[in-house]
This record gives C-alpha cells, sequence and structure tokens, in this order.
C-alpha cells in the first residue's frame, strides 16, 4: 500500500510539475518575434515557398479583403473604415504570416476576437468568428505558422485559437455542425503545414547527411592519395638514400690506405644520407597520418639558424669555399622564420654545389629591425674542388627544378619576398627578405643590410 501511495504520489507530482510549466511554454512559444526559418534541402523547388507561394497568398490575401469587408459592412452593419480596417488587419496578417508567423496569427486572432464582439448585438447576422472568409483566412495562418515553426508552437496556436473562437461565439445550437466543420478545417490546416514541415527538415538531414558522405569521400580519397604519394617516396628515394648511406661506409674498406680526406668526405656524404633520411622519414610520417603526429614526431625540433654553422660546416666538408657574414644583433625570431630562412640557405648552397663547382660561396645574414634578410651568393663556376676537377655544371632538371619555387613560395608565405638571378660577374644570388614584426630599435646597434 505505501508503494502504491508513493507511485500514486510521484504520478501527481509530474502532472502538477507539467501543468505548472505549461503557462512558461506558452510564454516562450508565443511570446515572441523571431521566425524559424525553414530548413533548406539545398534543392529548388516548390518547398521554397517564399517565391512559390507569394504571389498565391498575397492575391487570396486580397480576395479575402474586398470579400470580409463586404460581409462585415453589410451582414454584421460596423461602418465601413472599421469594416475595411479589421479585414486589412486579416489579410494582412495571412500575408505577415509568412515571415513572422506568430505575430501575425496573434493579430488574427485579435481581429477574429473584435469582429465577433461588434457581431453579437446583431443576431439577425450573427455568426461564429469563423464565416467562410474568416475560417479561410484562420485557417491559412494555421498552417503558415505550422510550417514556419515547430509542432509544438503549431498545436498551442490551434488550441488557444479555437478556445478564443468558442468563448467569443458563444454557444449555438443551431450552428453546432458549422463549429465542427470550422474545427475539422483547422486541425486539418496545422496538420498538412506539419507534415509538410516534417518533411522538408527529413530532406535538409538528407541533404547535410549527404555532404558529411561527400566530405568523407573527399577526405578519405585524399588520404589514399597522400599514402600512395609516401609509398612511392619512399620506394624511390628512401632506398636510393639507404645506398648512398652504405656506399659511402663501404667505400674506404675497399681502397687500400685510404687518405684522411677521403674519410672526412665519405663520412660527411653518409652522415647527410643519414639526415635526409630522417627528414624524410618525418615527412612520409605526416603524409601518411590521418591526424596530427603525435608523441616525440610531433615536437620534433625543425633546423633554425642555429644550425646554420653545421650546414655550413657539411658544405665546407664537400669541398665548397663558403664564407658567413652576420649583421645586426641576433635575437630569437618565429619559428616559421626561421625554419624558412634556413631553407632558403640550405636550397641556395645546394644549386651552388650542383650548378657551380669551385665557385666560392658567400652566406649574409642582416637581422632587421622588421625582420630577417638572407644573401647567398656564389661566384662564377671554377670547374675544380679542392684541386680536383669537378663534373660539367648540371644544367636544369627535366621539367625545370622545385628548388627556385620553393623558396619564393616560403618568402610569400611569411608575407616577405625573394630575388634570384645571375651576378655581373656570371655568379648567381639569391636574396630573400622575411618580416618578423617590428621590435623596437637599439640605437647603439647600427642595423646593415645585407
Amino acid at each position: 500500500m505505501a508503494r502504491v501511495g508513493r507511485a500514486r504520489g510521484d504520478v501527481v507530482g509530474r502532472i502538477g510539475r507539467g501543468l505548472r510549466a505549461v503557462p512558461r511554454a506558452l510564454r516562450e512559444d508565443l511570446l515572441t518575434t523571431a521566425a524559424e526559418p525553414l530548413p533548406r534541402t539545398g534543392r529548388p523547388g516548390w518547398a521554397d515557398w517564399t517565391p512559390a507561394l507569394a504571389v498565391p497568398v498575397v492575391l487570396l490575401a486580397v480576395f479575402l479583403l474586398v470579400v470580409n469587408a463586404d460581409d462585415y459592412a453589410h451582414v454584421h452593419r460596423m461602418s465601413a473604415p472599421l469594416g475595411l480596417l479589421l479585414a486589412g488587419v486579416q489579410s494582412a496578417a495571412l500575408v505577415g504570416a509568412m515571415l513572422r508567423p506568430v505575430p501575425a496569427w496573434w493579430a488574427s486572432t485579435a481581429a477574429m476576437v473584435v469582429v465577433a464582439w461588434y457581431a453579437n448585438p446583431h443576431p439577425a447576422g450573427r455568426e461564429l468568428p469563423w464565416t467562410a472568409a474568416g475560417l479561410t483566412l484562420q485557417a491559412g495562418v494555421l498552417f503558415l505558422v505550422a510550417l514556419r515553426a515547430r509542432p509544438r508552437v503549431a498545436a498551442e496556436t490551434l488550441a488557444v485559437g479555437a478556445l478564443a473562437g468558442l468563448a467569443v461565439g458563444g454557444p449555438l445550437p443551431a450552428r453546432e455542425g458549422n463549429t465542427g466543420a470550422a474545427l475539422v478545417t483547422l486541425v486539418i490546416a496545422v496538420v498538412v503545414g506539419a507534415a509538410l514541415r516534417g518533411r522538408r527538415v527529413a530532406r535538409s538531414r538528407l541533404a547535410e547527411q549527404e555532404e558529411l558522405t561527400a566530405g568523407e569521400r573527399a577526405r578519405r580519397t585524399l588520404l589514399e592519395e597522400r599514402h600512395r604519394i609516401a609509398r612511392e617516396l619512399h620506394d624511390v628515394v628512401a632506398h636510393h638514400m639507404s645506398v648512398i648511406s652504405i656506399q659511402a661506409q663501404v667505400a674506404p674498406h675497399l681502397v687500400e690506405n685510404p687518405s684522411g680526406e677521403l674519410r672526412e668526405n665519405l663520412d660527411g656524404i653518409r652522415r647527410n644520407a643519414l639526415e635526409a633520411l630522417t627528414e624524410l622519414r618525418r615527412v612520409l610520417g605526416v603524409l601518411r597520418s590521418e591526424e596530427a603526429p603525435s608523441g616525440s614526431a610531433r615536437y620534433a625540433p625543425q633546423p633554425t639558424l642555429a644550425r646554420l654553422d653545421e650546414l655550413l660546416g657539411n658544405v665546407r666538408g664537400a669541398g665548397i669555399d663558403v664564407t658567413a657574414r652576420t649583421t645586426g644583433e641576433p635575437r630569437p625570431l618565429p619559428p616559421g622564420v626561421e625554419l624558412s630562412a634556413f631553407r632558403i640557405v640550405q636550397e641556395a648552397l645546394s644549386n651552388a654545389m650542383r650548378h657551380a663547382p669551385g665557385a666560392a660561396v658567400r652566406v649574409e645574414v642582416g637581422y632587421r629591425p622588421g625582420g630577417l634578410a638572407v644573401r647567398v651568393v656564389n661566384t662564377a663556376p671554377q670547374g675544380r674542388v679542392r684541386g680536383v676537377r669537378a663534373a660539367r655544371p648540371e644544367g636544369p632538371a627535366r621539367g625545370g627544378g622545385h628548388g627556385l619555387p620553393g623558396m619564393r613560395e616560403r618568402a610569400a608565405m611569411l608575407g616577405g619576398d625573394l630575388a634570384a638571378g645571375p651576378t655581373p660577374d656570371g655568379g648567381y644570388e639569391v636574396t630573400a627578405v622575411l618580416p618578423a614584426g617590428t621590435p623596437a630599435p637599439d640605437p647603439a646597434t647600427p642595423e646593415e643590410a645585407p
């Protein structure tokens, strides 16, 4: 018995809470001027009803304006200005329901109440507030409310409007059949509007799902292409770099009494090959990964200008006469500027080694108030490296190389400029200016552009 009593108390409590929530829900749903836009399906058609139904709705509103104004003047015996005003409010509510359905419903319902109040003193012309024209207007407004608002709002407007109509119309036994027909008409209007809205919502969600599916398919295609590129890079580049490293390691053992310089050069070749393999594996990991790299790979340090001496040492070990000069006061720069400057110097040195054997190379780095200036210039090729006759300078790679475009892209990405071209003495020059903010100038340290 105690359990039954507790269950009955819970049911009563829930009913009480529900009844107390009704006024708040009505206030939130009906005392608003906001309009819920129709869900879009991405396909043109009659369901994009604002342009498709605007003309028919306006024509119907004008027709019912004439009918109601005449009815109010001759049947309800209203004055012509008042009848025209009420008819105009009702017709305007039908048109306004396309944009602001809830305020339009309030205007239509208020006009209906005023019409019924003015009709009461004239029993001969007394009808329910839903005359033929008035019922059509009210049903049209409710249809648009159901089409534009949530089903709960449509049900609330139907219930409040029906109760208001029955209250102001009064008990009329002779017209009970008309009352039932009017209520059925209003219910049908709301049901049809809600059904069309539900159909449109379903189509909108289906279109969104199709968009998501297409995006997922495109993402999967991109990932597969990245896997393919990574696989080809690994099969081609990584294989050859591994062979170069092994050959450089084995070469000293194939020569009787190899010189120290030979060992040093071969060791440099092996170190460079291993470093290139490490960076290649990092790039391949990014290509193969669907998400951002995690763990230690994500935080692997990128080369900066702090490693410039190491880079120049490797180049000198290959027999290139390279000098470096730094102007301005060195300071920490954004990581992107540091990385881009290092890569530009690296690529410029590689081009000098490849296309100008035996040339002297000068690297200049200038710290400016607004950023960094990098200049790499080499003399005309001499054809010899440390007394050893070098191979003929390489011409441009088939199809054009990617070094200069890559350097230009790096500079442009940072909002900087890069210029490259031959010098009057037959050499080549690469100059890049990379912006990096504007720190406070130091008057004690004059800045010198390279």
